[in-house]
């Protein structure tokens, strides 16, 4: 019971960590995508790190009980997308159910595949463990956005191609993709615009928490 406890204790506190993180963040313009998306600079490592600690189901756990916060951060905080998802004559209304599976994608399915974070927890170098398993999740967390993206979302890729900025590489893309070609492009390409940084410095503030005593010498549960 001791274990479950400090095991709950813990979880609550990267928990309520991930999401003060993501909540700075998402204050700070330059750091959001003007159509979603945005970086958190690390926000999702205190989750990864529960499934490390504690393995891959109570990582899934934990990951599930910060999808649903999100999922309330992303209604009634940031002009609540979520909700205008569902508000007919909003511009992100889709139909209900659009509505409903953009919901579970980008939130409760994106967030709870953070729960991995912990599938080479058993790894003996713990440096590589935990950077691995970060690498892994964010990049599971990557591949549901681009689902998204290319279902509900790709749309708007012959138009994003073509704005200013892009130059010749948005003309190559329309050139060469078209329908769903295109669509996958579009999203793997703006979610990629937040995600693979996000991977990129998550991964490396993984590898320094790895050699802090407390994390270096963790007993896995």
């Amino acid at each position: 019971m001791k274990g479950k406890t400090q095991a709950l204790a813990t979880s609550a506190v990267m928990i309520a960590l991930a999401t003060a993180l993501s909540l700075i963040c998402a204050v700070i313009p330059f750091l959001n995508l003007p159509f979603g998306g945005g970086f958190t600079i690390a926000a999702m490592l205190p989750i990864v790190i529960v499934s490390y600690i504690y393995g891959t189901w109570w990582g899934l756990g934990t990951a599930l009980a910060y999808s649903l916060i999100q999922l309330a951060l992303g209604a009634f905080t940031g002009g609540g997308y979520v909700i205008s998802l569902f508000t007919v004559g909003d511009d992100n209304f889709m139909g209900i159910g659009a509505g409903i599976a953009i919901v579970l994608i980008d939130y409760i399915i994106a967030y709870t595949l953070l729960g991995f974070g912990g599938v080479f927890r058993n790894c003996k170098n713990k440096t590589v463990g935990l950077v691995a398993g970060t690498a892994f999740a964010l990049s599971l967390r990557y591949l549901a956005h681009i689902i998204s993206g290319t279902v509900f979302f790709g749309v708007w890729a012959e138009w994003f191609f073509s704005q200013e900025g892009f130059y010749s590489i948005g003309a190559s893309i329309l050139n060469t993709f078209s329908g769903t070609g295109l669509y996958i492009v579009y999203s793997i390409f703006y979610n990629g615009l937040y995600m693979i940084p996000e991977i990129i410095i998550t991964s490396l503030v993984a590898a320094i928490i790895s050699r802090i005593p407390q994390i270096k010498t963790v007993d896995l549960k």
